[in-house]
């Protein structure tokens, strides 16, 4: 879609030449979201493409990711074998709402700034624990828990002009087990429910993270596995009991009890022994 109120793109070589923000300023990245509906408030964009920030970095401590990698680059990623959740990349992707060609323009930062309840990078980030690197506009920086980022559907705790550089997801999570149960009322469409549990290798405990479900996401730790109705009962103190979203794709009851019903199966799959390959 054209955006005819745009009047100027910038194209900065580094964030530090953008000091100021006017409220008609907007970053642009993959800009899947942005040019898909009018932007009448708009008036600026400030293109981040030439910033060059690697895509990924690999080290003994974790997995870099820049905002602006694009869920293709990061979904063709070849983790170490010691690196099993790991595999979440690839099944959180599989829960976008975007075809596969969508994913070579989309990137991880912008489907976690939209922060919609259904944002699958949001539920990856989250499940592995990661942690969010900021750059505000006076130069300082700041880094934020994925699970503090978003605060409800299409709210965070960005200031303005504020941008997320980066996501660290550090070894000890990518090395842990996982669990996945996702549903959607339609193949390909918006979640209704994605949670995720992990568990630490060696370790009977378990990190339960609820998203799509919820406005924001929702995590709760578990030093063992626990039982059936501990598990409900961690879950309602978790979340009230008007504290599902509803939305076109599902209603509120209907999320509640997928979210029991999908949390169930995870406990039941992490309390068995690991299979070893």
């Amino acid at each position: 879609m054209n955006l005819n109120a745009i009047r100027a793109i910038k194209r900065p070589l580094t964030a530090d030449e953008i000091t100021g923000w006017a409220s008609g300023d907007a970053w642009l990245a993959g800009g899947t979201w942005l040019f898909s509906e009018p932007q009448p408030s708009l008036e600026t964009l400030i293109d981040l493409e030439q910033l060059g920030w690697p895509a990924l970095a690999l080290s003994d401590g974790g997995l870099d990711i820049a905002a602006t990698c694009s869920i293709a680059t990061l979904y063709g990623f070849n983790p170490p074998v010691q690196w099993g959740a790991a595999a979440l990349i690839k099944e959180c992707a599989n829960c976008l709402l975007a075809s596969f060609k969508i994913w070579n323009a989309a990137t991880v930062g912008g489907n976690i700034c939209m922060s919609l309840p259904a944002g699958a990078m949001i539920s990856l980030t989250v499940a592995l624990e990661a942690t969010y690197e900021l750059w505000q506009r006076d130069g300082t920086q700041r880094e934020i828990p994925a699970l503090d980022f978003v605060t409800g559907n299409h709210a965070n705790v960005l200031k303005p002009g504020e941008l997320l550089r980066s996501i660290h997801i550090p070894a000890r999570s990518l090395s842990k087990r996982f669990a996945l149960r996702h549903a959607s009322l339609t193949k390909l469409g918006r979640s209704a429910a994605l949670i995720v549990g992990t568990q630490t290798g060696g370790t009977g405990d378990m990190l339960l993270t609820i998203t799509a479900a919820t406005p924001r996401p929702v995590q709760i730790a578990f030093p063992a596995v626990p039982t059936s109705i501990e598990l409900r009962r961690a879950i309602d103190a978790a979340i009230p009991g008007d504290g599902y979203f509803a939305d076109p794709h599902g209603s509120a009851p209907y999320k509640h009890h997928l979210t029991y019903h999908f949390a169930e199966q995870i406990r039941q799959e992490l309390a068995q022994p690991a299979v070893l390959a």
